[in-house]
């Protein structure tokens, strides 16, 4: 429903302007006629932020507008009361002010009507907040300018300007009373773009499970903004509380009955096996395996019971990523690229392709034919404009390009991705979005010059990947762990082991697996053969038994080279049935193991 606040009720005096601001121009009709748009898509906006874009956009009405908003404010109820009456005459006689099929005719019968619903009590409590707003806001001025008169040091004046900018950004999203049904559409639309596409520009976790809980204080079954709830703890590895909030999603979407009324019981069943399918995946994401198993038999066993084809193939992928390490996988694997075609799922068809190039690159298989496998996922990505797919099969091609030791190559297709333009980009002016596919190639990106000995280069990639993807970001322990690496074998090449082996303690926070067999490589140039021996022979199980192909071919290489009396197991020893020519080209990137 509609609801309205006290920015709504001023921005009602501006709708008798449009005859007078035909004769000042076009600039400011424009202005009037966009203006609606902020108030239907966006929360109540506060007094300064209003008095900012009038300013910005029509400064020549700007001193009537604070009269006019000063009168309303100041006058008592029976003048609002008669102002609301008034305003229905706006679409009276032969050339009305505004027609009612008009936007912000629309906009205005749309608010008027929430109006005339409205009881004496709640009149009263919307005079008394318009009141509390306009006073609010002149205190607001009154402090800026204060704030702007007492500091005249430049260092002190750029402080206070960071501080403003700050503040006035949480305004802009912040909202004391509840929303209406588009406005809370829009607000959590544009969040979870932002999250999906470039998280830096989204709210931070704190603020936007701030207004999650607003929202839900005042409708605590909108299904969409505990789903949103659940998106943002994810990016704090909150388990409990992201569980908490997938569960209740569900359940609200049960319980308000969307499903339910368009598809009769189907609806309800699909609820159902949709919340375990998603149940699994965040187990998944979480390492909890066992848990991630017991949810998708449970999603299999609905979807099998409803038919529900869709279902089944999504299943079908998420048992391939829980069995992957298993020897027969890949089976797994292409049945489910086959099943996903024939049911007209490309998206799932070419992650499988990619998933299925990345497990036949580690297997050795030729160059030539792994880009044929891609390049057939590629015509699919570009003719259902599948722009995050696009994103992760160049960075795709970086990674196995960079496997095979071709440097040059992957230097190409990391410079293609990111002078690439997205599909789907986040707003007009940004063309590139934070995805973890820029993350990995502008890593992949720091090791190729780390490698050519370019370390200042390398460093200042680095610079732009912390900019990019900030510390509390989900993709920032890609540059973390690469910076960690690039460091730690810059200090192996200078000899300073005492740094080198400091440096593990963060690689090992990172990935355990890689810390470990960075440890033994320390251990190994300090002469300490059979420490590093036994470190490694330890990896080398663990390993084998996770199948971890990408280490295995790297402790095989050590071990050969720290073999002091029995002969370890050669490389196609470590890999049976394998070519471990293909594979030791070069250096395994660690980015590459992120594309599933």
């Amino acid at each position: 429903s509609d609801w309205l606040c006290p920015s709504h009720v001023l921005w009602f005096g501006f709708s008798d302007w449009q005859t007078a601001c035909r004769e000042r121009g076009y600039a400011s009709l424009k202005f009037i006629c966009n203006l609606p748009v902020v108030f239907i898509q966006g929360p109540d906006i506060t007094l300064s932020k209003l008095y900012k874009l009038i300013e910005e956009s029509c400064p020549q009405l700007a001193n009537s507008v604070q009269i006019r908003i000063k009168l309303m404010a100041e006058g008592e109820l029976k003048d609002m009361e008669q102002f609301f009456d008034d305003l229905s005459d706006s679409f009276s006689g032969t050339e009305p002010e505004v027609h009612k099929t008009s936007v912000v005719g629309l906009f205005l019968r749309h608010m008027i009507l929430a109006y005339s619903k409205l009881s004496f009590s709640q009149v009263f409590k919307l005079y008394t907040a318009l009141q509390q707003y306009f006073q609010n806001g002149e205190k607001k001025t009154v402090e800026d300018a204060d704030m702007e008169l007492t500091n005249r040091e430049e260092g002190e004046r750029k402080m206070e300007k960071e501080e403003l900018d700050v503040s006035i950004r949480e305004e802009e999203v912040s909202c004391s009373g509840p929303l209406s049904q588009k406005q809370a559409e829009f607000f959590l639309s544009q969040q979870a773009s932002l999250l999906k596409n470039d998280e830096t520009k989204a709210l931070t976790p704190a603020s936007l499970q701030k207004e999650l809980n607003n929202l839900l204080k005042f409708n605590p079954d909108f299904a969409e903004a505990h789903y949103l709830s659940y998106l943002n703890n994810l990016r704090v590895q909150d388990v409990f509380s992201s569980t908490h909030s997938l569960l209740h999603y569900f359940d609200r979407l049960i319980l308000t009955g969307a499903e339910s009324k368009s598809n009769g019981e189907e609806g309800y069943g699909r609820s159902l096996r949709y919340a375990a399918l998603n149940l699994a995946a965040l187990h998944c994401r979480f390492g909890h395996y066992q848990q991630a198993e017991l949810a998708l038999q449970e999603a299999i066993r609905i979807a099998q019971e409803s038919n529900d084809h869709v279902c089944l193939q999504h299943c079908l992928s998420w048992l391939y990523v829980l069995g992957q390490k298993r020897s027969d996988s890949y089976v797994l694997l292409e049945h489910s690229v086959k099943k996903a075609v024939h049911f007209g799922l490309p998206y799932l068809a070419s992650l499988g392709i990619q998933s299925l190039v990345q497990q036949r690159a580690f297997a050795g298989k030729t160059a030539n034919k792994l880009m044929d496998a891609l390049k057939d996922s590629d015509l699919l990505h570009w003719k259902h404009s599948l722009s995050e797919l696009i994103d992760i099969s160049i960075a795709q091609k970086t990674a196995i390009w960079r496997l095979y030791g071709r440097s040059t190559m992957a230097l190409q297709q990391a410079q293609m991705l990111l002078s690439m333009n997205s599909l789907e980009s986040v707003n007009a002016g940004v063309q590139q979005n934070n995805t973890e596919s820029f993350a990995v190639a502008l890593c992949h990106l720091a090791e190729l010059h780390a490698e050519q000995g370019c370390f200042a280069a390398a460093s200042e990639v680095l610079k732009h990947l912390k900019e990019r993807f900030p510390p509390n970001s989900q993709h920032a322990q890609l540059w973390m762990l690469c910076d960690q690496k690039i460091q730690f074998d810059r200090a192996m090449n200078d000899g300073k082991y005492h740094l080198a082996d400091s440096l593990v303690t963060g690689i090992t926070a990172l990935n355990s697996i890689e810390g470990v067999y960075r440890k033994a490589i320390v251990l190994q140039a300090q002469n300490q053969m059979s420490e590093a021996h036994k470190l490694l022979q330890k990896l080398l199980i663990h390993c084998q038994k996770i199948r971890n192909t990408e280490m295995l071919v790297l402790l095989s290489c050590c071990l050969w080279q720290s073999c002091t009396g029995d002969l370890p197991p050669p490389p196609s020893r470590c890999l049976p049935g394998q070519r471990p020519s293909h594979v030791l080209g070069g250096q395994v990137p660690g980015g590459f193991s992120s594309f599933l």
